[in-house]
């Protein structure tokens, strides 16, 4: 969960792209790889990132009206207008999965992929065109629901790079900034919803888009990679475009005011986005993410003063402005004495961590409840940046503000994030070239 200030951190048709060849078992079309980035299923897809919607119509009027390109300089999914709804997924390699298994998956995933976010199945047979006695290629329950501005972002994890024997042939590519984040004071980690050799994060403005994804990325996947464990979000807690409205997190709190936008080209060559300079050079137009699955008390802090509320945070609940005066995007002043030093937004400021900003996308959560009645329930938390040190910084520093006495940190990843897929090529393609 982050200070709303700055770091923003707590804690057409169905036509087979290239040709109607069939599909292989694994649900998508090898020889259809190719050629994926030149078919068409939604006009004028913009290209680079995902920086820009491209709809369908002159006006979207719907969830479903709006996708954005697979293919560009970035991955979509980062600097994107952050959307409604999340399923994240971490994958690990199977035991026996070899270097061709592994390329193979990622050329896989990303032919479905670059379908999935124009709204079309995940091959051209899909949910119902291919031979009735045998299983769909496409699992069906995202039919007529249209991109819904779904983007799909992919990452490997410093596992992938050091497996036995380094049985991928990835271990001298392996970039310096990858490894295990280090353990932070208050750190209660579950194994089993931490780490991964693989990560998926599917965001889209219907649920049932971002689920389907997962669901069908996680078949393709079947007997190269299984799923280690998932997260479901809802409610965006943090914006990357100007004309978003600051949402709420579960405490109620305005979250992501000064968040790095996608207009913000400055602070996204600065914080964001890995350079060739920083190594290794396939890494070039990436990012690195880091989650962390951050649990809330939220019955403790229910039973809060309005006024304790508000210094613990170093804003006030209503308007989100600072404590130190003015309105919600005023900058806070730290003289004076009106925001606790201990406060999330001060702890979280750039003024005090060297400058250092991240882009952030989290998400609420809510996984029903524990045996005493409680929520189970916080923030899925999820940042960009240009190197992992970024983040470890400023949460070494947030581990002592007022707010850890409400929150904890139960699970954790971190990932390289390539840069954006070429017209022909596949995600991650530069690490095996």
């Amino acid at each position: 969960m982050s200070d709303a200030s700055s770091n923003d951190h707590v804690a057409g048709g169905d036509r087979a792209v290239g040709g109607e060849e069939p599909a292989t078992s694994h649900g998508v079309s090898r020889r259809g790889l190719l050629g994926w980035a030149l078919g068409s299923g939604v006009a004028g897809l913009a290209v680079g990132g995902g920086a820009v919607a491209a709809v369908t119509a002159a006006s979207a009027s719907t969830p479903g009206d709006v996708a954005f390109a697979f293919e560009g300089a970035h991955q979509a999914g980062i600097t994107t207008p952050v959307q409604e709804h999340l399923h994240f997924a971490s994958f690990d390699m199977m035991p026996r999965a070899s270097r061709d298994d592994l390329i193979s998956l990622l050329q896989d995933w990303s032919y479905a992929a670059a379908r999935m976010v124009k709204g079309l199945d995940v091959s051209a047979s899909g949910a119902v065109g291919g031979s009735p006695e045998a299983p769909p290629d496409d699992t069906g329950e995202a039919q007529g629901l249209g991109a819904a501005g779904l983007t799909l972002t992919f990452g490997l994890g410093p596992g992938l790079f050091d497996a036995d024997g380094d049985r991928f042939g990835i271990a001298d590519r392996r970039p310096r900034a990858l490894a295990d984040l280090p353990a932070f004071l208050g750190d209660a980690l579950d194994a089993a919803r931490s780490g991964g050799d693989l990560c998926i994060q599917a965001c889209a403005d219907d649920p049932q888009v971002a689920v389907h994804a997962i669901r069908n990325l996680s078949r393709i996947a079947f007997g190269r990679a299984r799923l280690r464990w998932s997260q479901l979000g809802f409610g965006r807690t943090s914006r990357t475009a100007a004309d978003q409205q600051t949402p709420r997190n579960l405490f109620g709190f305005k979250d992501g005011t000064a968040n790095i936008l996608a207009d913000d080209e400055e602070a996204l060559r600065a914080h964001v986005w890995t350079t060739a300079d920083d190594g290794p050079s396939w890494m070039a137009g990436g990012s690195y993410l880091v989650a962390r699955k951050i649990a809330m008390l939220i019955e403790t802090w229910d039973r809060l003063r309005l006024s304790e509320q508000d210094r613990t945070i170093g804003r006030e609940k209503g308007s989100g402005a600072p404590l130190s005066g003015g309105d919600e995007f005023t900058e806070p002043s730290f003289r004076g004495g009106k925001i606790d030093e201990r406060s999330h937004v001060r702890l979280a400021h750039p003024t005090v961590n060297d400058g250092v900003r991240i882009l952030r996308r989290g998400y609420n959560y809510v996984d029903g409840n524990d045996d005493l009645g409680t929520l189970d329930a916080g923030l899925f938390f999820l940042s960009y940046q240009r190197d992992p040190a970024q983040f470890i910084g400023i949460q070494k520093r947030l581990a002592t503000d007022l707010m850890s006495e409400y929150i904890r940190h139960i699970g954790s990843g971190i990932w390289a994030v390539p840069p954006g897929a070429s017209k022909g090529s596949y995600v991650g393609a530069g690490l095996f070239s």
